[in-house]
Formats: C-alpha cells, sequence, structure tokens
C-alpha cells in the first residue's frame, strides 16, 4: 500500500474549492492547514484586486515562502495541507523542492463553472474577471507523479473520501 504523503497540496483554478477541501483533509488526518493566499505580500493583492492576473515573477517569492512553511511543518513532525493555486508545472516543482515526495490534490473544474463560483464570492481578492488567466497559465498536472485528479463539482466530503482514498488503496482510482 501507498502511504499517504508527508504534505499535501490542493491545488486548482479560483472558485475550484481549495481551502474547503484543504479544510477537509485537515480534519481528517490531524493535519495543519496552510492557507497559500494568507502568504500573498500586498503588492500582488492589490494587483489582483485591480483585475491583473499575476505572472511568474509574482508568484515566485511567494511560492518560495510557501515551500519554507511546508518544509519547517514536516521539520516539526506536523502534517500540512496547503491550499494553493500551483497552476504550472514550474510551481508545483519549486514546492516539490521545497518537500519531496509532496503529494497534490488537483480540483478539476471547467471554466464556467470556476467563472460562477468566483462570481458568487463577496469575501475574497480574486475577481471573477481574473479567471481566464488562470486556465490560461493552467498546466494540468494530471498525469504527474504524485497527483490525484478529482472532479471539484463533487461534494468536499466526497473529494476528501476519494483523494485520501487514493493514498491508502493504490488500486482506488481516483474520481474524476
Amino acid at each position: 500500500m501507498q502511504s499517504l504523503p508527508h504534505a499535501l497540496v490542493v491545488m486548482g483554478v479560483a472558485g475550484c474549492g481549495k481551502t474547503s477541501v484543504a479544510e477537509a483533509v485537515v480534519a481528517r488526518i490531524g493535519g495543519r492547514l496552510i492557507e497559500g493566499d494568507a502568504f500573498h505580500p500586498a503588492a500582488n493583492i492589490a494587483k489582483m484586486r485591480a483585475g491583473t492576473p499575476l505572472d511568474d515573477s509574482d508568484r515566485h517569492g511567494w511560492l518560495e515562502q510557501l515551500g519554507t512553511e511546508l518544509a519547517a511543518c514536516v521539520a516539526a513532525g506536523e502534517r500540512p495541507v496547503l491550499a494553493c493555486s500551483a497552476l504550472k508545472r514550474r510551481y508545483r516543482d519549486q514546492l516539490r523542492r521545497a518537500v519531496p515526495g509532496l503529494g497534490f490534490i488537483f480540483l478539476e473544474l471547467s471554466r464556467a463553472a470556476a467563472a460562477d463560483r468566483v462570481a458568487q464570492r463577496t469575501d475574497h481578492f480574486m475577481p471573477a474577471s481574473l479567471v481566464d488567466s488562470q486556465f490560461a497559465d493552467l498546466e494540468s498536472p494530471s498525469g504527474e507523479e504524485g497527483v490525484v485528479t478529482i472532479d471539484a463539482t463533487l461534494s468536499v466530503a466526497d473529494i476528501a473520501t476519494a483523494a485520501l482514498r487514493n493514498w491508502s488503496d493504490p488500486s482506488a482510482a481516483p474520481s474524476r
């Protein structure tokens, strides 16, 4: 049996449910939630609020800080679960360099569903106008080692169950 990684990243485009799923996984494994949005510098948040997408240089320091946080949690014996978009392969690889063996839960969602969900949020700095830029940057991680791809339209409980089942029973196919 394949064991649960020491650290997980719940990833995907805006509106896919990263935080909700990460919270559900944390509750089931006794882990520690790391909310990636809380680590964005003020300049990144201001840029997004203004409707300007982040670029690779905006994300580099943020991802470095997230990798450091993940590694510190693992070193302290904690089981961190990071909610983070991790849209590009190089972003995921940057996090993997910080924590070898890092697992990813990719919440797959259509552009229309993401736009609808983001438009309904009232308490987040990411406007619906940036959803298209998220899909433009997204490099699907499906097929990468340590990645479980799950349909983000499933219930949060079903997503958490499917994700954790993947690591406790490698013969269980991930939900799509």
